[in-house]
């Protein structure tokens, strides 16, 4: 069976289409307290969300719930960017994102991995790639029902029902105990996190001493020295990408060094794959363009159109060198 990683499922189920049912957990300590602190008991306890971001925790959810089965139509079980190589292309961009998940376990140097945590799961790809890949056991938390259910779905029908599971959790407010977990994994979904500070105070927690955060996410440039701030035309095409996509303000992966660095982590690698993965968003209007990519359009509601019509915005982002691939990783 999969071990619990240090949590009990609290009352409260989500509904999804088909009647399935998703269950809602919560954070509680073995006799039914509920569970407090941060590193310790300093940092975070439960309360309440602000207004804004439970607003944007029910878009991020929105978009997902309407666009995962019609991404999963047309591109399979991986919901990120593949890599491109010249010196090894891939045979198919599916390929391209299963290299991708092998290519940043290498870059990070991960060499066994027991207990993982996949923040901001998807339908579960990853955390089905690193169970085969490592024989290890993985928890997946999504805003979105539909998500953890069809994640829970696939696993199933693979045989790894007793090693993956997938639940609906707030990465902000992750229901484990601390260091439960060997590898905690964000693969692009730290771009959707309003607090920053309160993502990485949460990826450490759950992460065991000795055990890796690795995070894939987008990120704006890093400003110069002597600039302030982003252009106006920059920011202007970044709240269109923020506005389909259901995305916060963006940071740069310096700010991710200064948050970590706050917390008492000095020691964290950056590293910038923007080229490596340029070819990603001409492959998804590629697609989208397809009569396969178009049928699937006509089925979903305005949330996807409007998500397939920011696809030039993202290639002329990445195009112009404002938003950034980055890989961050520390070692608690």
């Amino acid at each position: 069976m999969l071990p619990s990683a240090g949590e009990r499922q609290a009352p409260g189920v989500a509904l999804v289409p088909g009647g399935r049912e998703v269950r809602m957990v919560g954070r509680i300590r073995p006799g039914g307290r509920q569970a407090r602190g941060g590193r310790g008991e300093r940092a975070r306890g439960t309360v309440a969300a602000a207004p804004e971001r439970v607003a944007l925790n029910g878009r991020i959810a929105e978009f997902y719930d309407e666009s995962s089965g019609l991404w999963e139509d047309v591109w399979g079980e991986h919901m990120h960017h593949g890599i491109y190589r010249e010196a090894s292309p891939p045979k198919s961009h599916t390929a391209a994102q299963v290299e991708m998940i092998d290519e940043v376990l290498k870059w990070a140097d991960v060499k066994n991995v027991n207990r993982m945590v996949d923040v901001g799961c998807g339908i579960g790809g990853s955390s089905r790639h690193i169970i085969r890949k490592y024989g290890c056991t993985s928890t997946g938390i999504t805003l979105s029902a539909v998500q953890a259910a069809r994640a829970n779905e696939i696993t199933a029908a693979a045989g790894l029902g007793d090693r993956g599971k997938f639940i609906v959790a707030d990465a902000l407010d992750q229901p484990f105990e601390d260091n439960s977990f060997d590898l905690v994994w964000s693969m692009e979904s730290g771009e959707h996190m309003p607090d920053k500070r309160k993502f990485v105070s949460e990826l450490l927690r759950v992460c065991a001493p000795g055990g890796k955060i690795i995070i894939v996410t987008w990120c704006h440039r890093v400003l110069a020295t002597e600039e302030k701030e982003l252009t106006p035309p920059e920011k202007l095409l970044l709240g269109a990408v923020s506005s389909v996509y259901a995305l916060p303000d963006w940071v740069s992966a310096e700010e991710y060094k200064k948050e970590f660095a706050a917390l008492g982590i000095q020691d964290v690698r950056v590293e910038d794959w923007t080229a490596d993965v340029a070819p990603f968003w001409t492959a998804v209007l590629q697609s989208a363009l397809t009569v396969k990519g178009l049928r699937a359009l006509m089925s979903v509601g305005p949330t996807t159109w409007m998500g397939a019509l920011a696809i030039p915005i993202m290639r002329l982002g990445y195009q112009t060198g404002l938003i950034k691939f980055n890989l961050i990783t520390v070692q608690k």
